[in-house]
């Protein structure tokens, strides 16, 4: 299994001859409005053109539709008759978009012999958590490959827990830009001390952080994680921070 990361959580993942891209944000950069009064958003552009990213791509899967998940150039560039797998609260409003092939995962679905488990997130906590709205994480099992479980955007609570003990993932993805919102600053995604919890408890996976470097509401940066990485003393295999751009490889 490959997994490129472009930017944010999108993400080029493909198994054998089956290509799936999570959650299209395809603004250039400073072209969306600032989430924390700090910069306009995304505070760096694309490392490959929209296009490029939908090469080859067989279907499109979303963890939820806020505009640094699915933003207003993605509406536009995407295809109308393309696949898109979401949770089951978008789906009218992605059908109101004009898309034309939109598939909700209730619970699981298999697409081109993938199975895909959609798990749940809990996208900040308290009222703020009733304002950031429904989101989810996906387990994506494929013969002979890595089991994956992207989180998605999710503090760390119990059904990480129970997710990672049911489905024994190789690959775990992390969204750790310690990302707030509201006027308490509120956690909204991991930051660096809940993804290091991850790594001990997982300690013979893989955890991918990405989400970092792309928008201005978030507190942790790659270069954040990398030190609290190396103060943790956690290892070069357990703990995996790729730039935008690069391309990794997982092998059972």
């Amino acid at each position: 299994m490959k997994m490129r990361l472009i930017r944010n959580a999108t993400v080029r993942f493909t198994f054998g001859s089956v290509n799936i891209l999570t959650d299209t944000l395809f603004a250039a950069k400073h072209t969306m409005p600032s989430f924390a009064g700090k910069s306009r958003n995304p505070l760096v552009d694309l490392p490959i053109s929209p296009l490029e990213a939908l090469m080859d791509i067989d279907m499109i899967l979303l963890s939820h539709l806020h505009s640094d998940h699915f933003d207003s150039s993605a509406q536009e560039i995407l295809p109308k008759q393309i696949a898109i797998y979401c949770q089951p609260q978008d789906e009218t409003q992605l059908k109101r978009l004009g898309f034309l092939n939109v598939h909700p995962i209730e619970r699981e679905t298999v697409f081109k012999g993938i199975r895909i488990i959609r798990s749940e997130a809990q996208h900040g906590s308290g009222a703020v958590l009733a304002e950031m709205g429904p989101a989810s994480g996906y387990v994506i099992i494929s013969s002979r490959e890595p089991t994956i479980y992207w989180i998605g955007d999710s503090i760390l609570f119990e059904k990480v827990f129970e997710t990672i003990d049911r489905f024994r993932p190789e690959v775990i993805i992390t969204h750790s830009s310690g990302a707030v919102w509201g006027t308490g600053k509120e956690l909204i995604v991991m930051d660096a001390e809940q993804t290091l919890r991850i790594c001990a408890y997982a300690s013979a996976n893989r955890v991918v952080a990405i989400h970092m470097d792309s928008l201005d509401h978030g507190t942790v940066s790659r270069d954040d994680l990398l030190k609290a990485k190396n103060r943790a003393n956690v290892s070069l295999n357990n703990l995996i921070i790729p730039k935008d751009g690069e391309t990794l490889t997982f092998e059972l």
